[in-house]
């Protein structure tokens, strides 16, 4: 990792494309306004479905998947203005970077719809297998390096139950532990989207603007229910505490979902609609909107000073 500084934003995300789908607003809006952005991948995404044809031959083919998605995300990361990132199993605790062990996907399987869980059966070098506290004397090296003000991951669910996800969370929260005597407490935000607002935005996947601008895309795209079933992701609107205007940063995070092309397609901007700026869909081509906020809680540290474009909620 290059050098970064105080004041900044550390990120903490399970696989590449997570840093983008889950985070990608209020990264490029925190690089955009020259504040440190850091980046840590727990994995690199091994066990991912593989959308194009034409790189079909990833799929579970582990280190060829792995190298290719370790690309995507560093284009990803260069569109959203993110110059710091690091595999956490390359940070060696007490130590210089360059260690050995790896950190793999854990794999899921759906436990029921928008639930994920752990399979039967957990591979070697699985990032869930790996001792907690190792995992965590790893980020809290990033931790004192870094002296981020501000700290981003998931909520204690992962957002929907991945188990790298989970224990992501896990990771972060230990982490923090580790260092409460070395480092000023950093303000903890949980990414967290509105339930209404998802509902809205799940609604106007189906008008004109959205056809319009998935026209000659071809493939067989579906559409989600806008009464849900939800993710775990999604609370009461009005439990929400921060919001992240996308709009200004909008191309930076297509572009970014765009250079994950393995796992993501059907990226498209979207004008005219309310409830949704733009449009992408997964390997399971359920389309997804790309709401105008990106929503955050606050559970722990100080109220910081935010970006303009950055609204903290009553």
């Amino acid at each position: 990792m290059s050098t970064g500084g105080a004041g900044g934003l550390l990120a903490v995300h399970a696989h590449p494309d997570d840093e983008t789908l889950s985070t990608g607003a209020l990264l490029a809006t925190w690089a955009a306004a020259g504040l440190p952005v850091t980046v840590v991948t727990a994995t690199r995404g091994e066990r991912g479905e593989v959308i194009p044809d034409s790189l079909r031959q990833l799929e579970g083919a582990g280190p060829a998947l792995a190298e290719h998605r370790a690309r995507e995300l560093s284009a990803a990361l260069a569109a959203l203005g993110v110059v710091d990132h690091a595999f956490l199993d390359t940070v060696a605790p007490g130590g210089p970077d360059g260690s050995v062990a790896t950190y793999e996907d854990s794999g899921m399987v759906w436990l029921g719809t928008a639930r994920a869980g752990a399979g039967h059966h957990v591979p070697a070098g699985a990032f869930v297998a790996a001792p907690l506290d190792e995992a965590a004397a790893r980020l809290a090296e990033v931790l004192r390096a870094r002296r981020p003000e501000l700290v981003v991951t998931y909520d204690p669910e992962g957002g929907y139950g991945h188990p790298d996800h989970v224990r992501v969370h896990e990771v972060v929260a230990r982490a923090l532990e580790l260092v409460a005597d070395d480092v000023p407490h950093p303000a903890v935000w949980w990414r967290r989207t509105g339930r209404a607002a998802l509902a809205a935005g799940r609604r106007a996947l189906r008008g004109d603007a959205v056809r319009a601008a998935l026209a000659g895309t071809g493939g067989r795209l579906t559409l989600p229910d806008p009464d849900g079933p939800y993710p775990a992701v999604a609370v009461d609107d009005q439990d929400l505490g921060v919001l992240v205007d996308v709009a200004p940063v909008r191309d930076r995070v297509l572009a970014a979902l765009g250079a994950h092309a393995t796992q993501v397609q059907a990226v498209r901007a979207v004008d005219g609609a309310a409830g949704l700026v733009g449009c992408y869909a997964l390997s399971d081509g359920v389309l997804q909107p790309l709401l105008p906020a990106e929503g955050y809680v606050q559970v722990a540290g100080p109220r910081l000073p935010l970006p303009a474009q950055v609204r903290r909620l009553p």
